[in-house]
């Protein structure tokens, strides 16, 4: 299982922690994807960032 993660809005204006996590993920820019192993720290990090992003479950063998 993976997860599937889309940065929807910008990181300007938000606070330090958050813009940490958002690169923590691997995203540097909006509209960019990264396919992230679906366990609890990146459950954890997409929680903290669940206003920026759009996340989608995708099972093992889908990843790209």
């Amino acid at each position: 299982m993976a997860l599937k993660v889309t940065q929807k809005r910008s990181i300007i204006g938000v606070k330090p922690n958050q813009r940490e996590t958002v690169r923590s993920l691997g995203l540097k820019r909006i509209h960019q994807t990264v396919v992230v192993e679906d366990n609890a720290v990146n459950r954890g990090y997409v929680h903290t960032v669940r206003h920026l992003v759009e996340v989608e479950e995708i099972s093992g063998g889908d990843q790209q």
